[in-house]
C-alpha cells in the first residue's frame, strides 16, 4: 500500500555529491532514488523533498516541519545535526532535546520516522576534536530511535564508507556511489526491493606522502578556507536555494520527467 514519503534535513538528505543537471537544484541524493523504488513497488506513492543544503536543526524544524506534518505523511525521514556540530558554541546535548521533540511530534502525527547516524568522518586532522562530539551525537540518535519507535539506518556502523570514493571531493557528502549504497539500505529497512547496481571498486592504489601533502594542501584552498569565510561571513551555500520537491509529486511518473515539465513551464511563464 502507498502513501507519500516526506524528506527532511539538509545537503544529506537534499542529495548534494550527487550532481545530476537534470534534477532540481542540480543533485539526485539517496532520497530520489528511495522514491523512484518504492513508487516501482506501488504506483501510488507520493513524494516531497524539503531539505535544503547547510540548514542547521533548528532552521529544519522552523522551516520543514510544519509543512511535512501539514501534508499528511505516511513516512517521514529527518537527518540534521551535522552542520550544528561543527559550531564550537552549539551544545550537543540541547540540538538532541530538540531532535527528539521533532520526532516524537512527527510520530504523534502518525507518520512512521526514518533515523540517521552520522558516519564518523575524518575530513582531516585538525578537525579530529569533533569527532568525540559526533559519538556523543549518535548515541542520541540511537536513543530517540528505540525511544520513538523509529527506523534507524546506521551510517555510522556501514563499513563501505570507509573508502573515500564513496564521498565526493568535499570529503563531507557522500558521492554518487555513496547515495546509491545508502539508499539501497533505506530500501531494504522498508523491505522494498531495489534493481540498481552498486559500485564496485578496485583496491585503491597507496599513494606516496609526497601527494598526500599536495592533496591535503589543494583541500584545505578549495574547500575549507572557503567553508570558514562563509561561517565568518555567516552565508551558506543553500541561502537562495528552495526545497527540491516542495509539493507532493508522483515518482511512478519520473522525476526527471516531472522536473523537466516544470521548467519548460517557468521558461514559459
Amino acid at each position: 500500500m502507498g502513501g507519500l514519503f516526506v524528506a527532511l534535513g539538509d545537503s544529506f538528505t537534499e542529495g548534494v555529491g550527487d550532481w545530476n543537471e537534470h534534477y532540481p537544484n542540480g543533485v539526485r541524493g539517496w532520497a530520489d532514488r528511495v522514491a523512484k523504488h518504492l513508487a516501482k513497488h506501488d504506483k501510488s506513492w507520493r513524494y516531497a523533498n524539503l531539505a535544503i543544503r547547510s540548514r542547521r536543526l533548528r532552521h529544519i524544524i522552523d522551516e520543514q516541519l510544519a509543512p511535512a506534518l501539514e501534508m499528511r505523511p505516511t513516512l517521514v525521514s529527518l537527518f540534521a545535526g551535522g552542520n550544528d556540530l561543527l559550531d564550537v558554541q552549539t551544545d550537543p546535548r540541547q540540538v538532541l532535546q530538540r531532535y527528539r521533540e521533532a520526532v516524537a511530534t512527527i510520530r504523534a502525527g502518525g507518520a512512521q520516522v526514518l533515523m540517521f547516524t552520522s558516519y564518523d568522518l575524518r575530513i582531516t586532522p585538525l578537525l579530529e576534536p569533533f569527532r568525540g562530539r559526533n559519538r556523543l551525537f549518535n548515541d542520541g540518535i540511537r536513543a530517540i530511535a528505540a525511544e520513538t519507535g523509529s527506523l534507524l539506518v546506521d551510517h555510522h556502523a556501514m563499513t563501505a564508507y570507509g573508502d573515500p570514493r564513496m564521498w565526493s571531493d568535499d570529503r563531507m557528502h557522500m558521492s554518487s556511489a555513496g547515495h546509491k549504497y545508502l539508499a539501497a539500505r533505506v530500501l531494504e529497512h522498508l523491505d522494498v526491493p531495489w534493481t540498481f547496481s552498486l559500485e564496485d571498486f578496485e583496491p585503491l592504489e597507496t599513494e606516496g606522502w609526497r601527494r598526500r601533502v599536495a592533496a591535503e594542501k589543494d583541500f584545505w584552498w578549495t574547500y575549507m578556507v572557503p567553508l570558514f569565510g562563509r561561517k565568518i561571513r555567516r552565508v551558506t551555500l543553500g541561502d537562495h536555494l528552495s526545497p527540491k520537491w516542495p509539493d507532493p509529486v508522483r515518482p511512478a511518473k519520473g522525476l526527471r520527467k516531472i522536473e523537466r515539465k516544470r521548467r519548460s513551464t517557468l521558461i514559459t511563464v
